[in-house]
């Protein structure tokens, strides 16, 4: 294609495009007498000049401001010396909050006839007029006297929300279920070690910048060894179920505290804001529950099944770790199983016996 005709193409399709994105309704004396078309989004051939006037009237009147043409490829042919076509590709983008045909690629053919002008005599050129125009926008049918079919495209597209919403708020309870999975003992339904070891870490800190003191209770099933070989695994795994409820209902009642498994026949409960005297009288709590459940335990010192616990308290400082926390109560732990069993024992502290 030569150059000047290439541009004298381009310059066209350019000046064709700006008023209809502008809503310029000069543009509609740029149309052939003998135009023929077809609108993207209605399923009827235009056969006269007038008809496609009424469909651009009907573009114009539906969205009346500007609208944008983000052009993506133009194609230009020389098709003879009086006729030119040019063949866009581009992304529509409506003055209305929904970006309903931005999404997709619209594609649009415009054929440039030079015209004889009316008084134009023997061996003047004519004007370019715009002899066919043919759109094709991939949205669907447009209805009554829309040339956009906005309507169906906003009812699909608040469908497609509704969907979406449904789909993330259950992708959330999922989310939210796995994540209660991921921090629950699978056995006892309380908070297990991993929980725990967060929830510790989050209030140590919160204990450091606040200058509180954290506590922490671990306790140990007495002799439960010795349960399970007489009574089988089915009824310790009922007992240790037993045990848990009652840590969640006696020991971790206030908001931030927690009740957790740390591992085999062993609990913890989290005491934020407890000292090692309020912690002493939590444990004691829970072990007269634990006592008042007499679930048998035959061979053990008392006949029922009995705890022992190691308490501890620190208020945290900026040189410490959490684990100097679960440290002291591990071997305050140790001592009240050395002591005997069925004892509390203070983190550096001479426990007494508390046993019933």
């Amino acid at each position: 294609m030569p150059p000047d005709r290439e541009r004298l193409t381009r310059m066209l399709f350019d000046e064709y495009i700006e008023m209809y994105a502008a809503r310029d309704t000069r543009l509609l004396a740029r149309f052939s007498d003998s135009f023929s078309g077809f609108a993207g989004s209605s399923d009827k051939l235009v056969k006269s000049r007038a008809e496609w006037v009424e469909v651009t009237q009907q573009d114009f009147a539906q969205v009346p401001t500007r609208i944008g043409i983000d052009m993506v490829d133009l194609f230009v042919q020389d098709l003879g010396p009086d006729l030119l076509a040019a063949t866009a590709f581009f992304h529509i983008h409506l003055p209305i909050p929904d970006a309903l045909f931005s999404r997709e690629t619209a594609r649009k053919v415009v054929l440039f006839r030079r015209e004889p002008a009316a008084t134009a005599g023997q061996g003047t050129e004519g004007d370019w007029k715009i002899a066919h125009v043919s759109v094709s926008i991939p949205y669907g049918k447009a209805h009554g006297s829309e040339v956009y079919p906005i309507d169906d495209l906003r009812q699909r597209n608040s469908e497609l929300q509704a969907l979406v919403d449904e789909r993330t708020e259950a992708l959330a309870q999922a989310n939210h279920q796995l994540e209660l999975l991921s921090n629950t003992d699978g056995l006892t339904g309380i908070a297990n070690r991993r929980h725990f070891d967060e929830a510790l870490a989050r209030e140590w800190a919160r204990a450091q910048r606040a200058r509180t003191p954290l506590a922490l209770i671990m306790l140990d099933v007495d002799v439960f060894k010795h349960f399970n070989d007489h009574y089988g695994h089915l009824a310790g795994d009922a007992c240790l179920k037993a045990l848990a409820l009652t840590l969640v209902q006696t020991g971790a009642r206030r908001e931030g505290e927690l009740a957790a498994r740390f591992g085999g026949e062993e609990f913890v409960v989290l005491l934020p804001g407890s000292d090692l005297q309020a912690a002493a009288d939590v444990a004691r709590r829970i072990q007269e529950a634990i006592v008042q459940l007499a679930l048998p335990h035959e061979g053990a010192p008392h006949g029922i099944v009995t705890v022992s616990f190691g308490v501890s308290s620190l208020q945290p400082q900026r040189e410490q770790l959490p684990e100097e926390l679960v440290r002291q109560a591990d071997r305050a732990l140790y001592r009240a199983k050395q002591g005997g069993r069925h004892r509390i024992e203070l983190a550096q502290v001479l426990g007494e016996a508390a046993g019933g």
